[in-house]
């Protein structure tokens, strides 16, 4: 199965839902974005982790992982997103110590958490892409700055502000045909709602 690398186009929150936040993946080279629901605490740990300049006073737990694995001698060589199962992605992250490999089961929050730390590239399938990613139709433009929105997802995450942990509450779809599902999809998706459009997504996927 061929692996095809991302990378990390920045977080959204979701306008109606406090403590939903949705990880933008891009597909390299591509137009299609994979959005991955994650909790508060570590949308916060990536956003640190993006703001290069910015370093807590303390290690975070991620940072302490870092900090252990450098004092060991092992590596994070890269970050697999491997699985897709009723709207959860299952992830690897591939290590190496004194040229042995090991292969570790991780949330894909944390993975993609450490792969920063550790300057490390994410792949994933081109299967699970085609079958979550979400396909942008969009005219050429001249390179974008970060919006203003976002910087302010990313300096409130930063600072611990609306950073509560707390699950995201999934909406109910059940009662859509997937005739307006697909429309909530591109609608969400024009609107920039990763966070719906991820869990839009998955509930097509698990009628398809």
């Amino acid at each position: 199965m061929s692996l095809v690398k991302l990378n990390i186009k920045g977080i959204s929150y979701s306008q109606t839902q406090n403590g939903a936040y949705a990880l933008i993946l891009n597909e390299e080279g591509g137009e299609r974005k994979l959005p991955i629901v994650i909790g508060a605490f570590e949308a916060q740990s990536i956003a640190i982790a993006l703001e290069k300049e910015i370093k807590p006073p303390r290690p975070l737990t991620h940072d302490l992982f870092k900090n252990f694995s450098d004092r060991f001698g092992i590596v994070v060589k890269q970050v697999i997103i491997h699985k897709l199962v009723d709207g959860v992605f299952y992830s690897s992250i591939i290590c190496e110590r004194e040229g042995l490999e090991e292969i570790i089961d991780a949330r894909t929050s944390d993975a993609i958490a450490l792969a920063l730390r550790f300057k490390a590239p994410i792949f994933t399938y081109k299967a699970i892409l085609e079958k979550a990613g979400i396909y942008l139709k969009s005219a050429p433009s001249k390179k974008k700055k970060i919006s203003k929105k976002e910087e302010t997802i990313l300096e409130e995450l930063i600072l611990g502000e609306d950073a509560e942990s707390k699950p995201p509450k999934a909406q109910d779809f059940s009662k859509y045909t997937l005739k307006e599902l697909n429309e909530m999809l591109d609608e969400s998706v024009s609107n920039e709602d990763y966070e719906r459009a991820a869990q839009l997504r998955d509930e097509i996927s698990k009628r398809s």
